[in-house]
């Protein structure tokens, strides 16, 4: 029997202008690899923010492992890489294993020291995403993808069970592009449900076990077989307008 995580249950979601989200219903497995894909504004970092709790639908139910997300305390079960560790500022004096250290805030708070249980927990992290030997390493002096790996293991820190990444591969290059997903789907195999939103239709059609498409509403929610069976037309229904799909050759 197939646990669920997540179950958005026909939720509607309204900023003050605008309905960003409509009758949403969704739901994340245990041991899914999703990629959220959708065009600019069609909701995917509303959908995020309901996730994580920072914001509440106006209406519909959100449960988080069985719970009602508002009742659901256990936050360190949801590990998130935000879009903005992309442009990190590289001048930041800080080492690798200080920058993943921060993802223990949330629980111990600020400038608690760290027992000999947290610090192996923060080595484990790093050492999960292939970069134990940075360990003392200026986080600026890393590559984008070497940087990339290590946000993740900031946000594997508090051992998710959910690991929710938004648009990760934003200015990384292609080889390392490919090294990124084999770490994804290491940590996949290792029980970790990944959510990964993205604009990259023929990347996570290759990676996903899952595709969601969201613009307003879920429009498809399916494996990638089936969603790559989907005609042209239907797609550009799907995202509002004309879409040039970009084939990769893995």
């Amino acid at each position: 029997m197939t646990n669920a995580i997540v179950e958005m249950n026909n939720v509607d979601f309204h900023y003050r202008d605008r309905q960003a989200l409509s009758h949403v219903n969704f739901i994340i497995n245990e041991g899914d690899f999703i990629g959220l894909v959708g065009p600019n504004g069609g909701g995917k970092t509303t959908l995020i923010k309901l996730l994580l709790g920072i914001e509440k639908p106006t209406t519909g139910s959100i449960n988080i492992f069985g719970k009602p997300i508002d009742k659901f305390k256990q936050k360190n079960k949801l590990g998130y890489v935000s879009q903005k560790a992309n442009t990190f500022n590289r001048g930041f004096p800080a080492t690798v294993e200080e920058v993943v250290s921060m993802g223990l805030t949330a629980k111990l708070g600020y400038f608690r020291r760290l027992s000999k249980h947290y610090k192996h927990n923060i080595h484990e992290a790093i050492d999960k995403v292939g970069m134990s030997s940075y360990l003392f390493e200026n986080i600026g002096d890393l590559s984008g993808g070497q940087q990339q790996r290590i946000f993740i293991a900031r946000a594997l820190v508090s051992d998710p069970s959910l690991l929710i990444l938004d648009e990760p591969t934003v200015g990384v290059d292609a080889e390392n592009v490919e090294k990124f997903f084999d770490l994804l789907h290491q940590l996949n195999q290792q029980n970790i449900s990944l959510l990964l939103v993205t604009h990259d239709i023929g990347t996570m059609t290759h990676h996903a076990s899952k595709i969601a498409c969201l613009n307003n509403t879920l429009h498809f929610h399916g494996n990638p077989e089936e969603f790559q069976s989907l005609s042209k037309g239907k797609l550009s229904d799907f995202y509002g307008h004309p879409l040039h799909l970009v084939t990769h050759e893995h």
